[in-house]
C-alpha cells in the first residue's frame, strides 16, 4: 500500500472542521503553530453539526452564563455516583487518585472551566466578526436565556474558516482518519488517512486534536451502545451523518478513558416524514402523546419545553416502532404563536373525529378514543396559562400530565407523528481542563487533545444550549495548549 508523507510534521493536526475543530485550528495557528485540519465532508458541506444548528449559548450576556448553568451540569453528572469519587473531587486536582482523574463523570475542573471560559471565548469569537444577540428561539416556554450567533452555527464556522485560511491552515477535505499512534522518539504522532479517491496516506504532527464529533452517523456503534432500538433513530441533520465515531475509537485504542453516557444521546422530537433540517414538532405540551397502540406513555408537560423535550423525545425510542403521535384539538389556537414550535414542512393529520384521526395515524380507533376519554376525565378545572407553568394537572390517570392539561374535545382533531432524532451522542473521551485526553490511569496522553462532541460530558438529560459553547471553549483551549508545546524553531510543512 503506497503512502504519501508530509516532509515536515505539523505542530497541530485537527480532526474535524466544526466549531470545536475550527476553534482549535484558529487558536493554534494564531499562536504561530503550523496546523492541518481534516474534514470528512466536501468543502461545500464542512462543519459537521455546527453548520446546521442555530448554536444557542446558555448565557444571559456575552460575558455571563445563565444562573442555572453550573447547577444543572452538576445535577446531570451521572447516576448512583460513588461518594468516594465525589469526596475526592473536593480536594485539589493534583491530589485526586488516578481512578478519580479518569472517572467518566463531568468533574468540577471541567465544569468550572466551561463556565469561567464561556465569556472570554465569546469575546474571542467576536474578534473574527461573529456577532451575538438574544434572538427568538423555537421554544414557546423557556427556563433559561439563550444567546445566539447572528446567522447561527454556519456564520461561526464560515468566519473561523476564513480566518484559518488567512493564517495558513492547511485543509484536507474528503479525508478520513482511521488510525492514530502515540508520540514516537521524535515526539511525533502519526495519523493514517484515506482521501476522497480511496488512497491511503499519512500525516505526522506533534499534537493531534480530536474534534470529529460523536457516533450518531454510525449504525453499528449506535446499536452497540444504545441497543436494538437504535434502529428507530436518525441524525437531526446531514452534518451528523458524517460523525462515524472513529476519533473516539482511535483515542480509546490508545488507552484514553471513556467519559459521558455511551448508552444515551441528545434527542429532539422530529417529524419522520420530513427531509427538513431539524423538522421539529414541539407542541406536545398542549396535547397528549400516544404510541402506536394509542396509549400515553409519558408526562407531556413536566415544565418548560426547553428543559424537558430531550428526555421526552428520547422516551419515544422505546415505544413500538419508535414512533409517537401528538394529539391536539382546535384549542391549540389559545396558545399564542404556537406554530413557532413546528418546523416540519409536512402537514398535520386532521379529522373531524378521533376515530378518523386514529385511522390516519394507523392506530386502533377504540384505543385512542378510550385514552382520550380517560385523559379528559382526569383534567381538572383551573386557569389555563399557556406560556408559563400553570400546574393545571390531571388527577387519577397515569402517567400524570403536570401542566396545561385540558380536555381534548374541540373538533377537528389533529396529530403529528414524532420520532427521536439524534443531535449528538453523549459518550466520548475523558479530557482535563486543558482539553488534554486523559488515559485510564488519570494521566494526560502526550500530544493528544479532544473537544466538542468527541469528548464525553453529558449524562441523564442534556443541559440545553451548552454543546456548541463547550465545543468553542475546549476547542480554543486545546489549540492554545497544543501550540504552546511546539518547539521554538519551526518550518512550514510541505506535502
Amino acid at each position: 500500500m503506497s503512502t504519501a508523507h508530509s516532509a515536515t510534521p505539523f505542530d497541530v493536526i485537527v480532526i474535524g472542521c466544526g466549531i470545536s475543530g475550527l476553534s482549535a485550528a484558529v487558536a493554534a495557528a494564531g499562536k504561530g503553530a503550523t496546523v492541518a485540519i481534516l474534514e470528512r465532508a466536501t468543502r461545500d458541506e464542512f462543519g459537521g453539526n455546527t453548520r446546521w444548528t442555530e448554536a444557542y449559548f446558555r448565557m444571559k450576556s456575552d460575558m455571563e452564563v445563565s444562573d442555572d448553568f453550573d447547577e444543572l451540569l452538576c445535577a446531570n453528572a451521572g447516576d448512583n455516583l460513588d461518594p468516594n469519587v465525589i469526596q475526592s473531587m473536593a480536594d485539589a486536582y493534583d491530589d485526586w487518585p488516578p481512578y478519580v482523574k479518569a472517572h467518566g463523570m463531568p468533574d468540577p475542573e471541567l465544569l468550572s472551566t466551561l463556565s469561567c471560559q464561556a465569556g472570554p471565548t465569546v469575546q474571542w469569537l467576536k474578534n473574527f466578526g461573529i456577532r451575538f444577540d438574544a434572538l427568538p428561539t423555537y421554544f414557546l416556554t423557556a427556563a433559561a436565556p439563550r444567546l445566539m450567533p447572528v446567522g447561527g452555527g454556519l456564520a461561526m464556522i464560515e468566519a473561523l474558516h476564513a480566518h484559518a485560511t488567512d493564517l495558513g491552515v492547511k485543509f484536507f477535505y474528503e479525508t478520513t482518519a482511521n488510525r492514530l499512534t502515540r508520540r514516537d522518539a521524535n515526539q511525533e504522532m502519526k495519523l493514517e488517512l484515506v482521501n476522497g479517491n480511496g488512497d491511503a496516506f499519512e500525516l505526522r504532527g506533534r499534537s493531534v486534536v480530536i474534534a470529529s464529533g460523536g457516533f450518531e452517523g454510525n449504525p453499528e456503534m449506535l446499536t452497540q451502545y444504545l441497543g436494538p432500538t437504535a434502529r428507530y433513530v436518525r441524525p437531526v441533520a446531514r452534518g451528523g451523518c458524517y460523525n462515524k465515531g472513529e476519533g473516539i475509537r482511535m483515542a480509546l485504542e490508545l488507552g484514553a478513558a471513556p467519559a459521558g453516557d455511551f448508552s444515551s444521546f441528545h434527542a429532539e422530537p422530529l417529524d419522520p416524514r420530513s427531509a427538513q433540517v431539524e423538522a421539529l414538532v414541539m407542541n406536545f405540551p398542549y396535547g397528549i402523546l400516544v404510541n402506536k397502540l394509542g396509549q400515553r406513555f409519558t408526562d407531556e408537560a413536566p415544565g418548560p419545553v426547553d428543559v424537558h423535550y430531550d428526555h421526552i423525545a428520547r422516551a419515544i425510542k422505546d415505544q413500538p416502532n419508535g414512533i409517537a403521535y401528538v394529539i391536539y384539538d382546535e384549542r391549540i389556537h389559545d396558545v399564542p404563536n404556537w406554530k413557532k414550535g413546528i418546523r416540519t414542512d409536512q402537514p398535520a393529520y386532521s379529522a373531524a373525529t378521533l376515530a378518523d384521526l386514529a385511522h390516519l395515524c394507523g392506530i386502533d380507533p377504540s384505543e385512542l378514543e378510550q385514552t382520550v376519554e380517560s385523559f379528559n376525565a382526569a383534567c381538572q378545572p383551573g386557569e389555563f396559562v399557556p406560556l408559563a407553568e400553570d400546574h393545571l394537572a390531571t388527577n387519577g390517570v397515569r402517567p400524570v400530565k403536570s401542566n396545561w392539561a385540558r380536555p381534548l374535545d374541540s373538533a377537528p382533531f389533529h396529530a403529528y407523528p414524532i420520532m427521536p432524532g439524534i443531535c449528538f451522542t453523549f459518550g466520548g473521551i475523558k479530557i482535563n481542563r486543558d482539553a488534554q485526553v486523559v488515559d485510564a490511569d488519570g494521566k494526560a496522553i502526550p500530544g493528544l487533545y479532544a473537544a466538542g462532541e468527541a469528548s464525553g460530558l453529558y449524562y441523564q438529560v442534556y443541559t440545553g444550549a451548552t454543546s456548541v459553547l463547550r465545543g468553542a471553549v475546549f476547542g480554543r483551549l486545546a489549540g492554545e495548549h497544543a501550540a504552546a508545546q511546539r518547539p521554538v524553531a519551526d518550518s512550514s510543512p510541505t506535502i
